[in-house]
């Protein structure tokens, strides 16, 4: 890793820029170094990749953080717990370490005291993936590995070895919690507590499972090949129902949810679901008008431009922008064209240009002299 640059200077921006200036960044590199620019060039082929894996680490929030923290070591595969886990370390909400550690809300004041071997829902866990413009309008199919917890395969979630079972706590009987009555100089108070012995389990394994030690699932890194539609955006959530964790107790599976993160495109800009491009026009193109040909998400269209175009005019083409998530209709697409003026005429070139100006006559004298005339009156 020590041969890597460091990314910010990679992009070109500063340690704290903004998401803004990281996709401009971003969008202005993709296009210098596009392979499609440079066919059969190894050093922008190369140089692209870094600025691919550049942006890849620092439009992710959490990769940037560790990154900004510990270099490239921080964001190395083999480096940290990988995908997974959720808010309460392990918990699946507020609730479980209650649960589990108090056993429901009856330590506190005698209330309801939760079952400790009903079933319970796995934790979710989260991915990120990275994604092009391109996929990210037609859909893709990506293979995503996670880190998760699965039912131990040996003793089938029990915690027991093979030819063995989990028998009742004799402490607690079975409820996971043991009441302790103290003598104070107000009477004597009853307290409940979690379970020292089976640690509010309600059950005890004398011979625990080599493979899990016990606990009746085990870690366990998969590959899940995942759908992504077609239209999702950046930044949006993907949720992956029954691929969290497995549950406790025969409790469902929790859920996976995949961060998205898309690359700009050096071409196209999106705006919901709509895309927008700008195109050049010739000096010669904008006056008399011409058909051009208009690169879309769904491929090259011809679009014919009317004489007199100006600069900065905007046309759209319906229907041709990105396909809207789970839905049949798309957005459109709206093309910005910039009239070229052109440099480095020739005298002759610039005579014929001025006899051109001279033959349009006094109409367009006329304009002129009303603009300049208006524009002498507002800043008397």
């Amino acid at each position: 890793m020590a041969e890597k640059r460091d990314y910010y200077e990679v992009l070109g921006v500063q340690k704290g820029a903004s998401d803004d200036e990281l996709k401009k960044a971003f969008r202005k590199l993709a296009k210098q170094y596009h392979p499609d620019l440079h066919p059969g060039d190894k050093e922008c082929e190369e140089k692209f990749k870094e600025v691919n894996e550049a942006y890849e680490i620092l439009s992710d929030k959490d990769k940037r953080a560790r990154y900004d923290q510990f270099g490239h070591a921080g964001v190395d595969p083999n480096y940290g717990g990988g995908a997974g886990g959720s808010g309460f370390g392990g918990f699946s909400d507020m609730s479980d370490i209650f649960d589990t550690f108090f056993g429901g809300f009856g330590g506190f004041g005698g209330g309801r005291s939760a079952n400790p071997n009903a079933p319970r829902r796995g934790e979710d866990i989260r991915a990120n993936i990275v994604i092009d413009f391109m996929e990210a309008c037609k859909g893709k199919k990506v293979k995503v590995r996670l880190n998760r917890s699965e039912q131990c395969p040996d003793c089938h979630g029990t915690g027991a070895a093979a030819g063995s079972s989990p028998k009742t706590c004799p402490d607690c009987h079975g409820t996971g919690q043991v009441r302790v009555t103290q003598r104070t100089p107000f009477g004597n108070i009853s307290q409940s507590s979690v379970c020292s012995r089976c640690g509010g389990k309600g059950k005890v394994v004398d011979n625990p499972c080599r493979t899990c030690g016990g606990q009746g699932r085990a870690k366990k890194t998969v590959e899940k090949e995942i759908e992504i539609p077609a239209g999702i955006d950046d930044g949006q959530t993907l949720r992956v129902g029954g691929e969290g964790n497995s549950g406790i107790n025969g409790g469902p599976n929790g859920d996976l949810h995949i961060n998205v993160t898309v690359r700009p495109d050096p071409i196209f800009e999106r705006d919901g679901y709509d895309v927008w491009t700008e195109i050049p026009l010739t000096y010669a193109q904008a006056t008399l008008g011409d058909e051009i040909t208009v690169p879309t998400v769904d491929g090259k269209v011809k679009y014919t431009v009317p004489e007199g175009t100006q600069t900065s005019t905007v046309f759209r083409l319906r229907g041709k922008g990105i396909k809207k998530v789970n839905r049949s209709d798309r957005g459109d697409h709206y093309v910005r064209v910039n009239v070229e003026v052109p440099k480095n005429l020739t005298k002759e070139q610039k005579e014929k240009l001025r006899e051109f100006e001279k033959s349009l006559g006094d109409k367009n004298y006329a304009k002129r002299k009303t603009f300049f005339d208006k524009l002498k009156d507002k800043f008397k």
